[in-house]
Order: C-alpha cells, then structure tokens, then sequence
C-alpha cells in the first residue's frame, strides 16, 4: 500500500470504525512502522505522538482493535480501518470517542423528558405523579404493562401490539429512575452479553 506520509512529519490520520455497527470509534495516526505491524498483526497500532512510540491499542486495557479491513483515501494521505473492538475503545469508557447524547437515539431522549419531569416536579406530569407514589406503585404498573403486552401478543391487532409495548417501555423508563439506574447501564449489560 503506496501511502503520502509527508504532509504530516510522516504520520497519516487514521479513521478507525466499527465494522459491524459503521459508527466512527476514533482517530489516531500511523507513521509507515505503525502501519506495517498493524497489517502483520491485524491488531491497531498507532504512532503515539504524546508518547513518541508505537502504541498498540489495548496494550493496557486489553481493549484491542482487531482490524477487518484497511483503506485508503483518493489522496493516499488518509486510512481508514474497519475493526473489531474488544470493550470500549475511548479512554473514558465509551464505545466511541466521538459522544453526542442526542446520537443515541429516540430512548436516551425520551429518558432525559421522564428525568426532567422528575428532577423539576412537574405537578400535571403523569411521569411525575407516578413516580411520586413510590417503587411498589411503579413496579406494579410495569407489571400490569407487562401482561397487557403478553395479551395483546396473542390477538392479531398489530396497532394494540405496538401501543401496548411502548407503554411498557415507557414505564420501564420510570422504573429504572426509581431505582437510580440509567438506561445505559442497561445497555452495557447487553453488549457484555455479546462477548
């Protein structure tokens, strides 16, 4: 692979990205050494400029980089690696350096209404009423939300289905506030269950 090192002191940027999910975990650089060892060992090894050395990512927190495939830009300047992480690739433990909240989609926001319902006592919210009454009141509603969708499963009304299910994610969403637990903690447990 023909590269152009000499636009950044023999360093090229390198686009890692998950190639299962294509969401864009990080950027490093790679001089020529960094990049020949990363393609003999199919393992992610940056030249660390704060380090000045190689530096194989997950050489401490065991969260390697195993490379899928590498590419080149149209300028021959650029890479970007399609991987396999092993655990979170930020230092800060995320999957991703790049963390927007409004990223993670319609769940993480509909979170953050039933938060601020809670945390600014809104006193006609049903959010907040609800969550007023205590962990048994909740608990019994996600229970009864629960069955709701078991019965609804069994009908062929794929409109009740749907209604039924999204109340109980819904309420879910008010149970795990009550415990003090963030949906992406919950989201953690699930993607340690893809190991």
């Amino acid at each position: 692979m023909k590269l152009d090192y000499s636009k950044n002191n023999g360093l090229i940027p390198v686009i890692i990205q998950n190639n299962n999910t294509l969401k864009v975990l990080m950027l490093g650089y790679m001089n020529q050494e960094a990049l020949e060892k990363t393609q003999k060992e199919k393992k992610v090894t940056f030249f660390s400029r704060s380090k000045q050395r190689l530096w194989t990512k997950g050489e401490e927190s065991e969260n390697i980089l195993s490379v899928i495939n590498i590419q080149k830009d149209c300028d021959n300047d650029t890479l970007l690696i399609k991987v396999i992480p092993t655990g979170p690739t930020c230092h800060k433990g995320n999957e991703s350096c790049f963390v927007d909240k409004s990223e993670k989609g319609f769940i993480y926001n509909l979170e953050a209404i039933v938060n601020n319902r809670i945390e600014n006592n809104f006193k006609e919210s049903y959010t907040n009423s609800l969550f007023q009454k205590g962990i048994n009141k909740i608990a019994q509603k996600v229970g009864e939300e629960a069955i709701e969708l078991v019965i609804e499963s069994k009908d062929s009304n794929l409109e009740l289905f749907k209604n039924e299910a999204a109340d109980l994610l819904y309420h879910y969403l008010i149970l795990l506030r009550a415990k003090k637990i963030s949906f992406e903690e919950i989201e953690k447990v699930l993607k340690c269950r893809q190991n």
